[in-house]
């Protein structure tokens, strides 16, 4: 984590540039596909570090992530400041959403408590408090005011005879977004026009998500679906209603090309993508290769300004997407070659400099 407060976003910038050469990618990203077990993965990772279960190696990536995304906010001010603000909230959506999940599920405090990614103080949820509940509209009702309380409770009024969390944890993504997006419309010259384009690929990815696993993968009705879009991205509402009434998961994907991917998921045996049927799985990896071409771009232009702050930020999220997707991998013994499939970008197809 960066420690120290301080305005100068020159001198921010330039450690980030620092920290961006020692990232998981590359020749480096190549070498963590060949490693068989997962005490030596988190070796690798931590320099010597002692760490012998995916459980643990996952956990301590994701709240290294957090951890190092609050202490880039607080060297911030301005809408800035803002932007990178509301980016650790993502971390307190994460944590709602595992509660939603287990409160509907029965599943008790004691168990669930220990998957929360701990947070600075700014951004904690009040966990012993939030344990208290045994119904979603208690837990509403003890979180802080703002946007993810009103949506939720939102959500659990309409929802109330759904099953599956799917949809209270869409609203959390939904309302997350559209702060998000506010906050980054508030942004100015450069750093607009370079932030803008990762923050719509990654709505744009929850559109796609929701295309791929909630109507084709859970088979929900694109009625149900269709108010879960964000507006003023890149997938505006009719292309998005389009997505959800297409026969098959390929030709709404097709709609998302130039938008969330640059290409579509070539099929077994294909040398082009533009046949045969894709699942949800695949869409990943390709949607994550574009933000990182996005953020490459920004980081580059920027150099020592704003947008290359939160540029950094996207590609230290792809960097644990796929360290995490890497120890799992390990975990399941799954072949190399199944492996580098799953990253983003593939070690052999490392995104260039643009």
């Amino acid at each position: 984590m960066i420690q120290g407060i301080t305005r100068n976003l020159d001198f921010l910038a330039a450690r980030l540039h620092g920290r961006h050469s020692r990232m998981a990618k590359g020749a480096r990203l190549e070498a963590l596909c060949r490693v068989r077990s997962l005490p030596h993965f988190a070796s690798e990772v931590w320099s010597g570090a002692d760490t012998g279960s995916a459980t643990e190696i996952q956990r301590r990536l994701v709240q290294d992530l957090a951890e190092e995304m609050a202490g880039i906010a607080a060297q911030l001010s301005s809408a800035g400041a803002a932007l990178l603000r509301w980016r650790v909230v993502r971390f307190q959506v994460e944590n709602l959403k595992v509660i939603v999940r287990c409160l509907m599920a029965g599943v008790q405090p004691a168990s669930w408590q220990p998957h929360l990614v701990t947070l600075p103080r700014p951004f904690a949820l009040d966990a012993e408090t939030l344990a208290t509940a045994t119904t979603l509209d208690q837990l509403v009702q003890l979180l802080p005011r703002g946007p993810l309380r009103r949506n939720l409770g939102e959500a659990v009024s309409r929802y109330r005879a759904e099953s599956h969390p799917f949809f209270l944890e869409a609203v959390l993504d939904r309302a997350y977004f559209v702060e998000l997006l506010a906050r980054t419309d508030a942004l100015h010259g450069e750093d607009k026009e370079l932030v803008t384009p990762l923050v719509h690929q990654e709505i744009d990815t929850f559109h796609l998500a929701l295309v791929a696993r909630g109507r084709f993968g859970h088979r929900l009705a694109a009625e149900a679906l269709l108010p879960l879009h964000v507006s003023g991205t890149g997938i505006p509402r009719e292309r998005f209603a389009a997505m959800l009434t297409d026969p098959d998961l390929r030709t709404a994907t097709s709609r998302a090309l130039g938008r969330v991917l640059d290409r579509l998921p070539r099929a077994p045996g294909e040398s082009s993508g533009d046949s045969g049927s894709i699942v949800p799985a695949d869409l990943e990896p390709l949607a994550g290769q574009r933000c990182l071409r996005l953020a490459n771009r920004a980081f580059r232009r920027s150099h020592m300004g704003l947008a290359a702050v939160v540029a950094f930020v996207e590609m230290r999220r792809v960097e644990v997407a796929n360290l995490i997707t890497l120890s799992e991998g390990i975990r399941a013994q799954l072949p190399e070659r199944q492996l580098r499939s799953r990253l983003s970008p593939r070690p052999s197809l490392e995104v260039p400099h643009v």
